[in-house]
């Protein structure tokens, strides 16, 4: 803890020179301006961290989730949960997840430090298999802190922080590397996959995002597409979702979004304005960030692509955290659903 202590302090402190280029960002129109982007708080993990006002609020709230998370699973339930499948949870009702980098035979945890601020392993004392789940699967792995962590089918179990709610599953999909657990160990997904003879569940969404994104013969590099819920949206080339960061910064340029959120939050590539469809040419730009490469800005904010987003046309990445939005057609973070 001391090291990861000293780490965000440093971290906190830093301050970075970085290239603006983006009109209408305090610059004069068209010109690259010198600005001063400093480091927003070192991330506990996407977005953890220590703030003033709203966003210590929501850093607490994460934390608080994060510690009930490390209770027993208790008589554990197999329930479905839509775009997902068969889902084995907690007595709770909290999906439950397994790691691609861990492995089953031998039994072997690889998430620890700020991965396991995130993903909260599952104490393996006082688990139970309801019917659907074979008794003989549960067991125990023992980690490198020396507790016992809970393994189906010999993967070890895990919470997922951003759940916040009975039945959430935030977590699938994440990295392309967690997924929510089926009865068998397997991955819920892939159950739900095969039962639909191997079509995604968002089949139709994307279909439509993808049209959205298509203009002629190349694809369009940002664009704004309809959603049912939440109205205009901006998505890249993929049709895939860009999102702000609260802890983020327009003027001056701050960034949030730092080491361990970077697994899970990715920076935009940047577009030419001028191939923008749907949104002002003068609110996209582009940044450098703190390792040299660049994001693409909107309305002067660096905006993300979300891992836990999979197919085109989800929106999973709203609202998490109480921190992290989908950006509208004039560059606006869009509110959280009430």
């Amino acid at each position: 803890m001391g090291n990861r202590n000293r780490a965000t302090t440093a971290a906190a402190g830093s301050v970075l020179t970085v290239l603006l280029l983006a009109s209408g960002c305090g610059s004069d129109e068209g010109a690259a301006r010198t600005v001063t982007v400093q480091a927003a708080g070192a991330e506990r993990a996407v977005g953890h961290g220590a703030g003033d006002g709203e966003d210590a609020e929501a850093g607490s709230d994460a934390e608080a989730d994060a510690e009930e998370g490390s209770d027993s699973a208790g008589r554990m339930e197999v329930r479905e949960i839509p775009e997902v499948g068969s889902v084995v949870t907690d007595a709770a009702g909290a999906t439950l997840y397994r790691f691609d980098k861990d492995t089953a035979r031998p039994p072997r945890s690889n998430c620890e430090d700020a991965c396991a601020d995130l993903w909260p392993a599952v104490p393996a004392d006082g688990a139970q298999a309801p019917a659907g789940i074979d008794a003989g699967l549960l067991g125990s792995v023992e980690r490198s802190d020396g507790t016992r962590q809970l393994t189906l089918a010999g993967w070890p179990v895990y919470r997922y922080a951003q759940d916040t709610r009975p039945g959430d599953a935030k977590g699938e999909g994440v990295g392309g590397t967690w997924h929510a657990l089926a009865a068998d160990g397997g991955k819920a997904a892939d159950g739900a996959k095969a039962a639909n003879g191997g079509e995604a569940a968002d089949a139709g969404k994307a279909a439509d995002a993808g049209k959205a994104a298509d203009a002629g013969e190349e694809s369009v590099p940002l664009s704004a597409v309809d959603d049912a819920k939440l109205g205009k949206l901006m998505v890249d080339a993929e049709g895939r979702t860009l999102y702000r960061f609260g802890k983020d910064s327009a003027w001056p340029m701050k960034f949030g979004c730092l080491d361990a959120c970077l697994d899970t939050w990715k920076p935009a590539a940047p577009v030419e304005a001028e191939k923008a469809v749907g949104i002002p040419a003068g609110l996209v730009g582009s940044v450098e960030r703190p390792d040299g490469t660049r994001q693409l800005t909107i309305d002067c904010w660096p905006v993300y692509l979300f891992t836990g987003d999979t197919a085109p046309g989800q929106t999973n990445g709203h609202g998490v955290q109480g921190l992290w939005f989908a950006v509208d057609d004039a560059g606006k973070k869009i509110a959280a659903a009430g």
